[in-house]
């Protein structure tokens, strides 16, 4: 995350918000980052006996991380997209790209707090929805967390190649 900060952070305010056709802005991957984080904190925020009652038990070991980004390419090759409270919209400059930067910052700490608590063997014993993973257990959520930050810096890092930027 400290990468992904540094990077937006240097983006010239104007190409932030830039909004190319039919494409997510760069503000807007950093707030669709930010629901998700908010999002993917539920469920380690729950009580363990309201998760295990909702969403089930796993019935597999957690996948490895290079398995979870597979099966997630997969996916995306396959068409799979963001939807539903994960699209943002289109985000005015209003606010300033400091408070956007600032808000995902405070939910990736959120989460890294939230993730936290949990232990090795609690990761493998809880599972939770994912719109387009299905069920995955909660480790497999955290590389999904990790891979999902990835994922969208190297889209920003195409944005200002388009754009011709060097942050």
């Amino acid at each position: 995350t400290d990468e992904f900060q540094q990077v937006c952070s240097a983006i010239p305010e104007e190409d932030f918000f830039r909004q190319p056709h039919e494409k997510w802005s760069i503000a807007q991957n950093v707030k669709h980052l930010i629901t998700s984080a908010k999002m993917t904190k539920l469920a380690y925020s729950l009580p363990k006996f309201i998760t295990r009652i909702y969403v089930g038990k796993p019935n597999r070991p957690s996948r490895s991380y290079d398995e979870l980004v597979d099966k997630y390419k997969l996916k995306l090759r396959q068409g799979g997209k963001a939807s539903g409270r994960f699209i943002p919209e289109k985000i005015s400059a209003a606010n300033g790209k400091e408070k956007w930067v600032n808000d995902f910052s405070r939910s990736m700490n959120s989460l890294t707090t939230s993730i936290a608590k949990w232990n090795d063997e609690q990761l493998d014993r809880y599972i939770a929805p994912h719109p387009l993973l299905g069920k995955i257990t909660h480790r497999e959520l955290a590389y999904f967390t990790i891979y999902h930050i990835q994922h969208h810096l190297a889209i920003i890092h195409q944005r200002l190649a388009d754009y011709n930027v060097v942050p």
